[in-house]
């Protein structure tokens, strides 16, 4: 499994790129709007953050006709060689995916609940689907078989190009852990969730436990 970080913090990305494990970012407008971005340095702000991250990088577009959906695309595509246009599920999305791929431009389509939605996608042309996790457990469904549903429907076919799943909407460790044995090939997360994915109590105590013990040899 690849981990993308699901952020616009340009702090919190070059950490994660620090680490070696960072493969991807992913951004949206409710993620950029909560780093106090403006319209008029939004495309300054994603060429930051491809300048940071070797893999791809998803900035979303806002128009809901497909005419302007592939503008927007095209203009976000012109900023990095490494940006990848995120693009909604829905008709004019569809026809606009189909469009962008056509040009040679990567698509990302997003709020993916359904296998039906996940298929088309992927007919379309886009090179990544996101299935949203964490947006079907606060209805009271188990978005995890909702991913794996997604996961094996995909795996079925060959649509002629690559197409990765990543699972989105991820809110812990679990499922991020669920997202790996179900063969979902990226977790898109919050940088909180990749600090936790590191630790753990026991690896904590064997720390403390090695230190402890060369303090006496050093005093010894």
């Amino acid at each position: 499994m690849k981990f993308f970080l699901d952020t616009a913090n340009i702090r919190d990305i070059e950490e994660a790129a620090s680490w070696g494990v960072l493969a991807g970012v992913t951004t949206n407008p409710t993620l950029y709007a909560r780093e106090g971005g403006t319209l008029a340095d939004f495309h300054a702000h994603i060429e930051r953050i491809c300048a940071i991250v070797d893999g791809p990088v998803s900035a979303e577009t806002v128009g809901l006709k497909r005419a302007e959906i592939v503008a927007e695309g095209v203009e976000l595509a012109a900023i990095a060689p490494n940006v990848v246009v995120k693009v909604p599920v829905m008709p004019e999305g569809l026809a606009a995916t189909k469009a962008l791929a056509e040009k040679g431009i990567a698509v990302n389509m997003t709020l993916c609940f359904t296998v039906p939605q996940a298929l088309m996608a992927a007919r379309a042309g886009a090179r990544y689907v996101s299935p949203f996790i964490g947006r079907f457990d606060d209805i009271s469904e188990d978005g995890l078989e909702h991913l794996g549903n997604m996961v094996a429907a995909l795996n079925n076919y060959d649509f002629g190009h690559d197409v990765e799943v990543i699972a989105a909407s991820v809110r812990h460790n679990q499922h991020v852990v669920a997202a790996a044995l179900m063969g979902a090939d990226i977790a898109t997360v919050p940088f909180n969730v990749l600090e936790k994915l590191v630790k753990h109590p026991l690896t904590d105590r064997g720390l403390e436990s090695f230190l402890a013990d060369w303090e006496k040899v050093k005093n010894a």
